[in-house]
């Protein structure tokens, strides 16, 4: 059976089945940054709802990110790779998009283990 976390009015932002947690997407908070800034965002938020639901960025799956514009990304894997230890590093797409919303630079969605 699934065990559903942290209900919002359209999803659950994390979903757990067998030890795996799928979570939804998440985004920064200050869409005036850049996207390295915003990613930077991310990642503290990813550590708080990992915490939060028994796990940690070591314990990183897989990761998706969609991305506005490919020109940043190098600002975006410098935040990326600060924030997560090399040998923890999970399989990871990146994935140019149109839009994500007004401001809205970067887009993660990741699963784990506990």
């Amino acid at each position: 059976m699934a065990k559903r976390h942290m209900q919002t009015s359209i999803f659950h932002r994390v979903v757990e089945h067998n030890g795996v947690l799928h979570f939804s997407g998440v985004v920064a908070d200050d869409f005036s940054l850049p996207m390295k800034g915003q990613t930077e965002q991310i990642c503290a938020k990813l550590d708080k709802l990992l915490t939060e639901v028994g796990s940690s960025r070591e314990k990183l799956l897989t990761a998706t990110l969609f991305v506005t514009d490919m020109a940043q990304k190098p600002g975006m894997n410098e935040a990326w790779t600060s924030w997560i230890p090399a040998d923890a590093l999970p399989t990871r797409a990146t994935l140019g998009v149109a839009d994500l919303g007004e401001g809205v630079l970067i887009e993660v969605v990741i699963t784990a283990y506990k």
